[in-house]
């Protein structure tokens, strides 16, 4: 049964999602992104890249009386519109003292530079720093300087859970400031056609939530009660014959945008980690990856991890899916070395391995 997926910036209808039960392999994957020269080097007093400290929102301990409102009037300074000359989308005040904003690498497309409209309805110039395509995150860098921007609050993924408020804000069809609000439907939802490269799609995982976003709304913030950003809002899905919201929107967390923002602006590479390995989850309710293939020299393979076995943590981090596995371990590095927990006749197995490079 075929479905659409829509990224929602500029307007644009980008790509399929087909549900079916056809086991994932690791080595699909998008190219790596494009890194393009900062404004200026960022500061180095910068926090570590992808750690989100938990710290309260600016309505953390308020009991409003419209939460809604009160979500919109703490992030909507935040939020601005990006315009290029192709489309339009929305983006996140990040790092105000740097200039720093985040957005879709879909809606940057393969601008050098970009019309920010903010708040208040001041407009500038950005200059992309570079963009992720298989996240799908790109940063965007204005001069600071007289703007008073106001960096948004990210809050840790795991705080996030299914049920609680989901505000939206952002430029859906142009419209500046929009705010719509819903829940969040589910949490670690695995597109497996995910990042901006249609053509190399990549495992990624993204909040579903049902606050209307449409065509614009690309870039702009999902966040929770205490006004602090969970995600990214990013594409919707539709019945594959009209690009209408039906309600399954998706936003890329808030620990995944910290991260390769961050990998962006230090000039870090964007390369995706690869195993090397083909796998299923199995329908019994065992959780966990079953290997069904390894790549010859990969690093599965000199990892000595075998078909058959049942990958089911990696790095402490419990796995419950193949999809989570392709998801997760591409965030790893090239030349990193991570322990692999497997279960194997049995019997519990660790091993080590040293991540590779994704084939191109």
């Amino acid at each position: 049964m075929a479905f659409s997926a829509v990224l929602v910036g500029g307007g644009f209808a980008l790509g399929q999602i087909t549900d079916d039960d056809t086991p994932s392999a690791i080595d699909s994957a998008a190219p790596a992104g494009t890194v393009r020269p900062a404004i200026a080097a960022p500061d180095s007093d910068n926090a570590s890249a992808g750690s989100i400290s938990v710290q309260p929102g600016p309505l953390s301990g308020i009991d409003a009386d419209e939460p809604v409102a009160a979500v919109a009037e703490a992030v909507a300074p935040s939020v601005v519109l990006i315009a290029t000359g192709v489309g339009q989308g929305s983006g996140i005040v990040w790092d105000a003292e740097n200039g720093y904003i985040v957005t879709n690498d879909h809606v940057v497309g393969d601008a050098t530079s970009v019309a920010v409209q903010l708040q208040n309805g001041v407009q500038i110039n950005g200059t992309v720093v570079g963009g992720d395509s298989a996240r799908d995150i790109a940063v965007i860098q204005v001069d600071p300087e007289g703007l008073n921007l106001i960096a948004a609050v990210f809050a840790p993924s795991e705080t996030v859970e299914v049920g609680q408020l989901a505000v939206a804000i952002g430029s859906p069809f142009g419209l500046d400031q929009s705010v719509t609000a819903g829940i969040v439907s589910a949490v670690n939802r695995i597109n497996r056609f995910g990042g901006s490269d249609t053509a190399n799609p990549v495992p990624v995982s993204m909040v579903q939530t049902d606050a209307p976003i449409n065509p614009g709304n690309s870039g702009g913030a999902l966040a929770d009660r205490q006004g602090r950003v969970i995600g990214m809002n990013t594409s919707i899905r539709t019945d594959g014959v009209s690009n209408d919201n039906a309600g399954v929107g998706f936003a890329v967390p808030s620990d995944t945008i910290v991260l390769i923002a961050q990998r962006i602006v230090d000039g870090e590479s964007l390369e995706l980690g690869f195993l090397g390995i083909g796998g299923e989850t199995l329908t019994d309710g065992t959780l966990g990856a079953i290997v069904t293939d390894v790549v010859d020299s990969s690093p599965a393979d000199v990892g000595g991890i075998k078909v058959g076995d049942l990958i089911i943590a990696v790095d402490s981090s419990l796995i419950s899916t193949m999809d989570e596995l392709a998801a997760d371990f591409k965030f790893f590095r090239p030349g990193e070395t991570v322990e692999i927990e497997i279960l194997r006749d049995g019997e519990r197995v660790l091993t080590q391995v040293v991540v590779g490079i994704q084939p191109g």
